[in-house]
């Protein structure tokens, strides 16, 4: 995911450059506030993303724009923190979760 995240910020196109700056101002927010996104309900939550991750007890959507998604899960272990899972566009979210 990092890996993913540098290369937008590398990249000579604009547009990743303008998703770069989205994730930053959200993983911002989502820092002070894990529990700003919108909350998938548990039904919903994709099997690729419990393949993937393990079992996940709960997934978050953050809106960074109307075309771009960014998914997390909220882990408990004394402190709150949340684990990105993937930022991925309008057409690539309706797949994922069958819309």
């Amino acid at each position: 995911m990092r890996e993913a995240f540098l290369a937008l910020q590398a990249s000579q196109d604009p547009r990743d450059h303008r998703l770069a700056e989205l994730l930053v101002r959200a993983l911002d927010r989502i820092a002070a506030d894990a529990f700003c996104g919108v909350q998938v309900p548990k039904k919903l939550i994709p099997k690729d993303y419990h393949k993937k991750h393990g079992p996940l007890k709960n997934l978050w959507k953050y809106n960074l724009t109307r075309s771009w998604r960014l998914m997390y899960t909220v882990a408990r272990d004394g402190d709150i923190s949340a684990v990105i899972i993937e930022w991925l566009d309008h057409t690539d979210y309706d797949r994922r979760f069958g819309y």
